[in-house]
């Protein structure tokens, strides 16, 4: 039975840092609700798609993909649009726009049955970590959904940060 929500991000942490959060924490199952599922550039190539589920695996951490809770194309560049009118680099991002969130729930979060999700897990899900990139939860759509459920669902919420620091 689900007794906690966790989001974390990837920019940011290290491979060994990612996992010892995540393990610190007692996920034992990460929800990926990124439509891509690949990172730029090297140090994150732990959080490419392969290397993320054999890297669980190995840990016995169950990888779960939710297409259907990944923000589609047209709403993604609705809030690069305002980042750039705002002069806001993705990564600098520290909340997201009323209108995207307005959106993201209309279009994600009201087709989402949160009853449906808990079943579909299983009785062994126990914290859930819904992952994506950013660092900062207010700016990634993990946090509406983390939100969202903690809601419906009466769950905790923690949000993973990479160390501060060498």
């Amino acid at each position: 039975m689900l007794s906690k929500i966790v989001t974390i991000g990837v920019y940011g942490f290290t491979a060994q840092s990612f996992f010892l959060a995540l393990q610190r924490a007692g996920v034992d199952t990460v929800c990926d609700i990124r439509r891509r599922r690949s990172v730029r550039g090297r140090e994150y190539a732990f959080a490419n798609r392969r290397r993320l589920e054999m890297e669980l695996a190995a840990l016995g951490i169950r990888y779960v993909h939710r297409l259907d809770l990944a923000p589609g194309p047209e709403l993604r560049e609705q809030q690069q649009r305002i980042d750039e009118e705002e002069r806001i680099a993705k990564r600098q991002r520290v909340r997201l726009s009323p209108a995207f969130i307005e959106a993201y729930q209309r279009q994600c979060l009201g087709l989402f049955d949160a009853h449906r999700f808990v079943v579909e897990l299983g009785d062994d899900a126990r914290v859930v970590a819904f992952l994506c990139v950013e660092t900062v939860p207010s700016a990634c759509h993990r946090a509406l959904v983390a939100e969202w459920l903690s809601r419906k669902l009466d769950l905790p919420v923690e949000h993973l940060f990479p160390p501060i620091g060498p």
